[in-house]
């Protein structure tokens, strides 16, 4: 055990042990010294502590401190009944401290209970109770600010972990507050009821063992009593003014004395008024001009050197100011911080930054976390950080998407307007400003306010601009998804599927399939908007298959064929027919025969005509499926499908292709064209 453990423990042990034992007068002394000094290191370290949770083991130290201070009266109190001499410290405080009469040691000691339970006390567990409310009310504002500043690059993962268990340990800590008070007020309830049965214990003994009269029993043993009083009280009184202290101070980066006297004498106007009121008062009443005068004097001097001491101040921040600014010219620039580029850009012109700033009521910050969950949960993989920023060069309303440092999509916005855009259903028209929606590209309109509810009432879809570049950014993430899956998200989601099926991921990694190839065919998957939040099915059929074939491509087939479930229901109604489009069993044997093999994996072979051919094929007969309000699907063999989707995917993004055995058999599907060549 180390020396500050073993300390620590005897300190509790003393307390138990002088339950039991007696011990001596000159022993009791020593440990009453060490009570005092105790108490004082407490109330200073309370008050030149910069953080409450600098004395986060407060609430422990009061319990301890007042095992011990009961331990040391009930040793003064044997000392007192049994021998009439408790040691010179006792005896000090009942005779000096006390004045040596009986009613003045009773009035002292009255005071300082009084002192102590109705204001110290009271308004601690009073300022305890409120604080610990109000700061575990506060932890989901924090928690939400914390995550705002995190996904607009303000602070990163260490610091947003770091300021969450702060917030954590302030409430803990307040919480341990509350109810550590009642050991201070219960203290000073117990060295109540000590002293009065010491009184009375004291009287009885004196008369019955020690044959004194009643008035000798009554001022030798209150006397005695009262010392012991006041030799408890007082340390108790300095722990519970430390109590009121740390509660009161809050979590402030910053010595207690110096904010408290700059914020009592840092205005030089105030003590300038207060110098004149009592020389005033000084020289028009009777009270004593010497001193009043002479006080008054000394608050206007000490403004006048405030105010030089303040405007000092100032004109040496601005010095450092023009200095620092200067280093910064001068010194040669970091071209590091140029090279990071950041998976996620969201940059807007300055007409946006309200809908961003949550100080004047913007919720786009909020609504960045909630794409990053809803993403999470519907594809399984955690967003990047997405950064926002605000870009002079844009136009006010203008805001772009960046993947990886390049512009991948625009759009721009008119600030207290609204997009409606017609379901197709609606024939009446309502007169705005034409646009076109940026996620999707449909043909829209920019209303006011004033036509909000008419055009709702209509049954035009009517959203608001944070709404518009939340839903556009949604989509740009979506569509590039796979692309920023790193290895380091791959080796992320590994190590939390490791915890729950140890033997599953050491079976396949890195014995079977290495990182890069796990994270080739995740990137298949989210390519095609299949989700990966059932990572276990996908390493249970991984570790089945990766044996006979270590191919990305083969291995994303398997996979799929074993999430046709989900596949299933993203794509098909249960118990419904579906429309679709088959592939000619002539195109798949084609299509089969020019898959080329390499070290580095298979490509198709294609003459260019063939190609071109089966291109006019697919949108002559996707277009049949789209003039019937359905999706684009088309079905073709297992061994096909990936080839197909390969050849679609540049000239058709929204294609679906799907197999036979990626098919639930409770699907009805009802073909309506064919693909050929």
């Amino acid at each position: 055990m180390r020396k500050a453990d073993v300390g620590v423990a005897l300190y509790v042990l003393a307390a138990f042990i002088m339950f039991i034992i007696s011990i001596p007068s000159w022993l009791l002394d020593i440990l009453l010294a060490i009570n005092i000094s105790l108490a004082f290191t407490i109330l200073f370290t309370c008050m030149f502590s910069k953080e409450v949770l600098d004395m986060s083991y407060f609430p422990t130290v009061l319990l301890f401190t007042t095992i011990f201070r009961i331990g040391l009266n009930v040793s003064s109190t044997k000392l007192i009944l049994t021998t009439g001499d408790p040691g010179n410290v006792v005896e000090t405080f009942g005779e000096y401290v006390g004045g040596g009469d009986l009613i003045i040691g009773a009035i002292v000691f009255i005071i300082l209970i009084l002192i102590q339970f109705m204001v110290i006390n009271k308004g601690s567990e009073r300022v305890a109770e409120v604080t610990a409310r109000f700061t575990l009310d506060a932890m989901p504002g924090k928690q939400m600010a914390i995550d705002a500043d995190l996904n607009t690059g303000a602070i990163t993962d260490k610091e947003a972990k770091a300021r969450r268990d702060k917030i954590q340990e302030e409430a803990s800590f307040f919480g341990s507050m509350d109810g550590a008070v009642k050991y201070v007020k219960g203290d000073a309830t117990a060295g109540l009821i000590i002293t009065a049965v010491n009184i009375i214990g004291g009287i009885a003994m004196g008369m019955l063992r020690q044959n004194m009269d009643i008035n000798t029993a009554l001022s030798r043993y209150t006397i005695l009593t009262i010392g012991d009083g006041l030799v408890s009280q007082i340390p108790s009184l300095l722990i519970s003014l430390s109590t009121g202290i740390l509660v009161t101070k809050g979590s402030k980066d910053a010595d207690f004395g110096s904010v408290l006297i700059r914020q009592l004498f840092g205005i030089p106007k105030v003590l300038y008024l207060v110098g004149a009121i009592i020389s005033f008062l000084g020289v028009v009443t009777p009270l004593n001009p010497v001193i009043f005068i002479t006080l008054g004097v000394i608050f206007i001097v000490v403004g006048r050197m405030m105010a030089g001491t303040i405007e000092t101040a100032g004109i040496e921040s601005q010095v450092a100011e023009e200095e620092v600014a200067a280093e910064e010219i001068r010194q040669p620039e970091n071209v590091n911080t140029l090279l990071q580029v950041d998976p996620i850009e969201l940059e807007f012109g300055y007409g946006i930054i309200p809908l961003a700033d949550v100080n004047q009521g913007g919720d786009l910050l909020d609504r960045v976390v909630m794409i990053r969950r809803q993403v999470a949960l519907e594809l399984g993989t955690v967003v990047p950080i997405i950064r926002l920023r605000d870009n002079i060069q844009l136009n006010p309303n203008q805001y772009i998407i960046k993947i990886k440092g390049i512009q991948v999509s625009e759009g721009e916005i008119l600030f207290d307007h609204y997009m409606a855009m017609n379901p197709g259903y609606v024939e009446e028209e309502i007169t705005g400003i034409p646009t076109f929606e940026p996620s999707f590209h449909l043909p829209a309109i920019w209303i006011t306010e004033s036509q909000r509810e008419r055009a709702e009432s209509m049954g035009y879809t009517v959203v608001d601009p944070p709404s518009i570049i939340a839903t556009h950014l949604t989509q740009v993430i979506r569509e590039h998804i796979a692309e920023l899956l790193s290895r380091q998200d791959t080796q992320n989601l590994i190590n939390n599927l490791k915890e729950p099926n140890p033997t599953l991921v050491e079976e396949l990694v890195p014995k079977l399939l290495g990182v890069g190839e796990i994270q080739k065919v995740l990137q298949n998957l989210l390519k095609e908007g299949i989700s990966i939040r059932d990572l276990l099915t996908i390493f249970e059929t991984l570790a089945d298959y990766a044996p006979t074939t270590r191919d990305p491509d083969i291995l994303t087939e398997y996979v799929r064929q074993s999430l046709k479930r989900a596949i299933s229901s993203k794509f098909f109604m249960p118990n419904e027919t579906t429309s679709v489009v088959t592939l000619d069993p002539k195109v798949e044997q084609k299509l089969m025969g020019s898959v080329k093999q390499t070290e580095t994996g298979a490509f198709l072979n294609l003459d260019p005509d063939t190609t071109r051919a089966i291109m006019k094929s697919v949108e002559t007969e996707t277009k049949k499926l789209e003039d019937m309000g359905k999706p684009a699907i088309i079905i073709t063999s297992p061994i096909v499908r990936i080839y197909f989707k390969r050849l679609t995917e540049d000239y058709f993004r929204d294609l679906i292709v799907v197999s036979y055995n990626e098919v639930e058999s409770n699907v009805e599907l009802q073909s309506v064209g064919m693909v050929t060549a």
